[in-house]
């Protein structure tokens, strides 16, 4: 075989394998990252409204300072940007991604959703510190934005 064969023949492998790769749920780099980071923004999201739900729900005492940075930090993470999240190819029918192809299609109606959800974590994060009644009547609406986007945008748990 001669180089000039050879180098079609390792092209065409090469554009074959890559091909193949995307379409069996391979990631790019910047598709991975940008669901680690989005996964792990979420994972935020869970670590600190368990501290405040924990307490809602009676299930731990109501400490104020926890209450009041659990709440800062759910706010400050609403109101980072999330739009270099969202990157094509990174929906449900990859391995590891929850993130219903809804999103994508109605990016709109998920950046409303977060925007309320934004909206909803600073009225919490205004009060979390100054009672535990306070903090009850300001986290219903937290908690309803994270299952509205839930139920619309993300996949269940098996």
């Amino acid at each position: 075989m001669n180089t000039r064969m050879l180098s079609k023949f390792t092209l065409a492998a090469a554009v074959t394998w890559a091909a193949a790769a995307s379409a069996d749920g391979h990631l790019t780099q910047d598709q991975q990252r940008a669901m680690d980071a989005r996964q792990a923004h979420m994972s935020l999201y869970a670590f600190n409204l368990g501290a405040v739900g924990a307490m809602v729900q009676d299930r731990t005492p109501y400490d104020a300072q926890v209450a009041a940075a659990a709440a800062a930090n759910i706010a400050a993470l609403a109101s980072i940007s999330q739009d270099r999240y969202w990157v094509d190819g990174t929906d449900s029918s990859i391995e590891g991604s929850r993130a219903k192809p809804e999103i994508w299609s109605d990016m709109d109606g998920y950046m409303a959703k977060n925007a309320a959800f934004a909206e909803a974590a600073n009225n919490l994060a205004a009060v979390a510190g100054d009672g535990l009644d306070a903090m009850k009547a300001a986290f219903g609406p937290v908690g309803q934005g994270c299952g509205s986007c839930h139920e619309s945008y993300r996949v269940p748990n098996n």
